[in-house]
Order: structure tokens, then C-alpha cells, then sequence
């Protein structure tokens, strides 16, 4: 579990802005990678970013969605790309924390093929189920489930996501056999959600909250220790009664391995710039994402400490992709 007092510990930086420095980069539009389908919370923090970008760098920013493997396939795009400083992509706990640790072949490594400059922003998966349905709380659902081996599921964006590894953890902890019923995206779980299709959903919150604010969808516990400033009235899993489920859904940004050290700092410091703006944490506050205040060396290391953690739930756990 990530800390509070971990992600408030950042240390300041200076140095000149992207855009009065090194004028001879870039030369060409910059690839903007982000690893899950539209509509999602690596798209839209990336959109909001890119935004932010393309006003001050002097070429455009084209936002690339290419999902697929749990954020893996993406990443390996990145990868590949050692040295090139035209390319970045929205790193996450599904592609760097838990997916490599979660499959066999996995054609990166999450740590020496990358450049990891900046944290960008935390939020944490939500358990829903549709406004129609009986079920108030997650003690409901568990003893539901219970009663009906097998026949009770959960759907979630995507295998090796972390909102999939957060309901593995409610299984591990219950010992209650839910179904997990992955999606090629966050729109179309929300949708099965909604038409009844399955009985539960675990999302994060940034690409629910509109679902859950209009009603539609009855959101049941949050995965953070604490409580989500959008939903103050749903419990997490530790007041529902079970304390095993806490874990926190993680994104920031990268580029290759390889690129110059130069870049890479003037990234980082243009990164932290626009995370403090009144713009970009305006825009976060209101979907639930708080902005991430770790720079490259500690987002780094925050990336090494996930890696292990998630490596050991999923060892005592015996949990397997789908």
C-alpha cells in the first residue's frame, strides 16, 4: 500500500521550462501513449495533460490509445523505443506494477527499459453495482455470493488491471469465489453494469464518479485507508469490515530508457509545473485524482516497492490471470 506520508514526501526542483530551453527539441509531434482504451483514467488524465503541453512546446501532442494485456501492450511500444525523445506514455500499477509480476512473458522490464520521471496522479478502485440492484453494502455481496457459489461475478476493465487485483483481494480475504469478468476497457464493463449483464463492477474512481454522482450506479466501498473526498458517504473496504482490501490505483508518466538526462529533468520539472496548477488539480479534483507529488527518483522507487508488493499478494494468493 502506498503511504500518505510517502506521497507528500517530493523533493523540489529547478530548472529552465521545456519550452525556452534546448530549442532544437522537439523537432516533430510528440506520441502521447496511453496504454488503455478512451474514456478510461490513463486517457483522461493524458488528454488533460496533453492539453496542457500542446500550448507550450510548439508541436502538437497526439494522443495514441493503444490498450490490450492490462496496459502491457502499450508499454511495450514504449519500450522499444529506447533513446527516442519524441515518445511518452501514462505508466500505471496494471503495466509496471502488477501485470509484470502477474504474467510469464512479459517483453519488458519495468524498470531498466523505462525512464520514469513523474507521478501523476492516485485515486482509488470502487466497488459498484447497479442502482436497481438489492444489494447496499459489501457484506451483501459477499453473503450473496456465498449462498450462490460461482454464480456471483465482478466485472473490471481489464486482466492484471488493478481494479481486477483489488476484487482478488476481496476473494482472498472472504474466501467467497467470485467470477471475474474482464473487459476490453472501462465503457463497456460500466454498460454491463447498467444493462444487468453482471452483478458487480470494481472501477476506478475517476471513470465511474459520473455514473455514481447521477445515480445510476450504487457505489458499495473504496479501495484507499481513508475515504474519497467525492464520496463521503461510501465506506472503504477496512469500515465495511474488511481490512485486507486497501490498495491504491497509481499513474505517472514516462519515456524510453535511454533519452538525456537534460530532457528527462526538464520533463520532470514541467510535469510537477502543471500538477500544481490550478488548471490541471482543478480538473483532477473534480473526477477524485489526486495529483502526485513524487518526481522521478521516488516514483521510481514507489514503482520497485509495487512490483514486490503485488509479487507477494500474488504468490500467497495463488491468483492467475483469467
Amino acid at each position: 500500500m502506498i503511504s500518505r506520508r510517502t506521497l507528500m514526501i517530493a523533493a523540489a526542483v529547478s530548472a529552465p521550462a521545456i519550452g525556452r530551453a534546448q530549442t532544437a527539441w522537439p523537432t516533430k509531434p510528440i506520441r502521447w501513449i496511453v496504454n488503455f482504451p478512451p474514456a478510461g483514467a490513463a486517457d483522461i488524465m493524458s488528454r488533460a495533460l496533453a492539453e496542457w503541453f500542446g500550448t507550450k512546446l510548439g508541436q502538437p501532442i497526439v494522443v495514441e490509445n493503444k490498450p490490450g494485456a492490462g496496459g502491457m501492450l502499450g508499454a511495450d511500444i514504449v519500450a522499444k523505443a529506447r533513446g527516442d525523445t519524441h515518445i511518452v506514455m501514462i505508466s500505471s500499477a496494471a503495466s509496471h506494477g502488477i501485470g509484470p509480476v502477474l504474467y510469464k512473458d512479459v517483453p519488458y522490464d519495468p524498470l531498466a527499459d523505462f525512464t520514469h520521471i513523474h507521478l501523476v496522479g492516485t485515486f482509488p478502485s470502487v466497488l459498484a453495482v447497479n442502482a436497481a440492484s438489492p444489494v447496499m453494502s459489501v457484506k451483501e455481496l459477499v453473503d450473496m455470493a456465498r449462498a450462490k457459489p460461482g454464480e456471483i461475478n465482478y466485472g473490471s476493465g481489464g486482466n492484471g488491471t488493478m481494479n481486477h487485483l483489488v476484487g482478488q483481494l476481496l476473494v482472498r480475504e472472504t474466501g467467497v469465489p467470485f467470477t471475474h469478468i474482464p473487459y476490453r476497457g472501462s465503457a463497456p464493463a460500466m454498460n454491463d453494469l447498467l444493462g444487468g449483464q453482471i452483478t458487480a463492477l470494481m472501477e476506478s474512481l475517476p471513470t465511474a464518479i459520473g455514473y455514481l454522482t447521477s445515480k445510476r450506479m450504487r457505489p458499495l466501498a473504496v479501495s484507499e485507508a481513508e475515504r474519497a473526498p467525492t464520496l463521503p458517504d461510501t465506506p472503504t473496504f477496512r469500515e465495511a469490515g474488511f481490512p485486507e482490501v486497501v490498495a491504491t490505483n497509481w499513474f505517472g508518466f514516462s519515456a524510453p530508457a535511454g533519452i538525456p538526462p537534460e530532457l528527462a529533468k526538464r520533463w520532470e520539472v514541467e510535469i510537477a509545473a502543471a500538477l500544481q496548477s490550478d488548471q490541471i488539480k482543478g480538473h483532477f479534483d473534480r473526477i477524485g485524482i489526486r495529483p502526485g507529488p513524487l518526481g522521478s527518483e521516488a516514483y521510481t522507487a514507489l514503482i520497485r516497492s509495487e512490483l514486490a508488493r503485488w509479487r507477494e499478494v500474488i504468490r500467497v494468493g495463488n491468483i492467475r490471470a483469467d
